[in-house]
């Protein structure tokens, strides 16, 4: 009975969870699509400051993320997502309110930290109110709610802005932070119940450090794997890719557009289709298995960049291009999340979602940088590079299979075992609970 009402409470927690990660998402697309209009030209800032904002949303999260981990850890998750819930509804309404450049910068800041600290919260949570066998299907679910989160609010914050009026946008930023504060009292009604682990996960001391993560080889390959996913796939989606299709593709704003919502509903419609494919089936392929489909997809770029078809065709081939890599994204969020977790040793989940939040980070602010010069003025080899950044995805995978324990890269042997950790130890679990 005792196993059975752990069960339920970790049922209750879970839908809070969700619901905070839809909301955190839905914040997020609420206004950042609208940042760089609303300083450079409602505010008057001019485009170097709006340049900078967006710079010190890069920057806030890669300095706090280090510094979250070990909070996470320490304090546990739920407090640090509530303190990350209120720094980004201030940062939120005083952005909505700033008129001077200094101080868009600061709120930025805040909003960019707040908001960079909640998703290795939020997933620390689903690892402590999830098991081998739910865990999967847990990271699917969220994946899914942040990018149904993402889009709908972008389509009602894109509504709701005029450039004309600065009160616009003034609401704008009022009706995110009222969001973040919802989710303080939401968030603050979760039970935390203590969830089992995989019986064969390395252990380690509560006290866990960097030094002793890095010293984890599987979660250092993982880390430059996830690296390369990043750089590969998030990296080039707003800028290389995009300046690829306009540039040597000829694709029109509104193609552009349609390849993104391509993207979009490729994830929706196959998020759970694919979680039945991918759960009985090593990790560690799934990802070699998404490597080579992101291949296609840079073919299919090749195809609408340097081919000689018509237009139409290149167009078609474009929007597949972002159509297989959201195949390719639906695959990764049941695996790759859930494959953090299991690395991390009991007690150290917060700090090793962290350090790979940290790691998503530093690929998205390198990936511009490099994707958009380099497809302007080099088409042929940026796909070329992109191509062959896919193919080492598959190579990196394989590569890190050999090291994982078998309850790591294929979890659900775990749980016919019906042996779990619990306080660094491992125990069964009665049959009858």
């Amino acid at each position: 009975m005792r196993e059975v009402n752990v069960t339920r409470a970790m049922g209750a927690a879970m839908r809070r969870i969700h619901v905070g990660n839809a909301f955190s998402a839905f914040g997020l697309g609420f206004t950042v699509p609208y940042l760089y209009v609303y300083v450079a030209q409602v505010r008057g800032l001019g485009a170097m400051t709006a340049g900078l904002v967006l710079a010190v949303f890069a920057v806030a999260a890669l300095v706090v993320l280090p510094f979250a981990g070990r909070a996470i850890v320490r304090r546990g998750p739920l407090p640090v997502l509530l303190t990350a819930l209120v720094l980004a509804a201030l940062g939120a309404m005083s952005l909505g309110l700033a008129g001077s450049a200094g101080a868009v910068l600061l709120s930025a800041a805040a909003l960019g930290a707040g908001q960079a600290v909640m998703q290795p919260a939020l997933a620390t949570m689903i690892v402590d109110c999830s098991s081998a066998e739910t865990r999967s299907r847990a990271f699917a679910t969220q994946f899914f709610l942040q990018n149904l989160g993402l889009g709908v609010g972008g389509l009602i914050g894109g509504h709701l802005v005029d450039t004309t009026r600065v009160s616009s946008f003034t609401l704008l930023f009022a009706i995110e932070a009222a969001v973040f504060l919802l989710l303080v009292a939401v968030m603050a009604t979760v039970r935390m119940p203590h969830a089992p682990r995989i019986a064969d996960a390395p252990t380690a001391s509560a006290k866990g450090s960097w030094k002793r993560l890095l010293e984890n080889r599987a979660m250092v390959q993982l880390c430059v794997l996830g690296f390369v996913l990043f750089f590969a796939c998030y990296g080039q989606f707003e800028s290389g890719l995009s300046a690829y299709g306009v540039e040597a593709a000829g694709i029109s704003t509104s193609a552009l557009g349609t390849a993104l919502a391509a993207n979009t509903l490729m994830i929706v419609v196959a998020q759970f289709a694919v979680l039945k494919f991918v759960e009985r089936r090593r990790r560690s392929r799934v990802i070699a298995g998404v490597g080579l489909i992101w291949a296609v997809a840079w073919l299919a770029a090749a195809y609408a960049g340097l081919g000689h078809g018509s237009q139409e065709m290149a167009t078609a081939a474009f929007v597949a291009t972002y159509a297989l890599f959201g195949l390719g994204e639906a695959m990764l969020s049941p695996t790759v999340a859930p494959l953090v977790a299991d690395l991390a040793p009991a007690g150290l989940a917060g700090q090793y979602n962290s350090a790979f939040a940290l790691v998503k980070q530093l690929a998205l602010a390198v990936g511009p940088a490099v994707g958009g010069p380099l497809a302007a003025s080099l088409p042929g080899p940026y796909v070329v590079v992109f191509l062959l950044f896919s193919l080492g995805i598959t190579g990196l995978a394989l590569r890190l299979g050999r090291g994982l324990a078998p309850a790591q890269d294929q979890p659900w042997t775990a749980a016919k075992s019906r042996v779990v950790a619990r306080g660094g130890t491992a125990e069964p679990v009665a049959a009858e609970a």
